[in-house]
């Protein structure tokens, strides 16, 4: 993959700001490019980035799983430290808490 793809993924992570969330697809379209590469690119940053990767779920509002299985409930313990409550079922309400991009 392109670094420079990667490159505006994560500027367009950027400006989620605390408290909100974005979507692996949301991102995607905006980029054109996959769901699937947006999380490559999340999955690709390195600890410490300031990219806010916690702010990127799932379509259906979900925090989406890890390879090393801590780093979703990291994922959800940030969010909702953020103020994003989640659903007894562990959804985020999109409506609510949906990052409205301009354009």
């Amino acid at each position: 993959m392109s670094s420079s793809l990667y490159q505006q993924i994560y500027d367009l992570v950027r400006q989620v700001p605390p408290g909100r969330v974005t979507t692996y697809g949301q991102i995607g379209r905006l980029i054109g490019c996959t769901a699937r590469t947006v999380g490559f690119a999340m999955a690709a940053l390195a600890p410490g980035t300031d990219v806010p990767w916690q702010r990127v779920i799932n379509s259906q509002g979900k925090v989406s799983p890890r390879r090393d299985g801590e780093g979703n409930l990291l994922q959800q313990v940030l969010l909702q430290a953020e103020g994003v409550q989640f659903s007894r079922s562990g959804k985020v309400d999109l409506q609510t808490y949906l990052h409205p991009f301009p354009g």
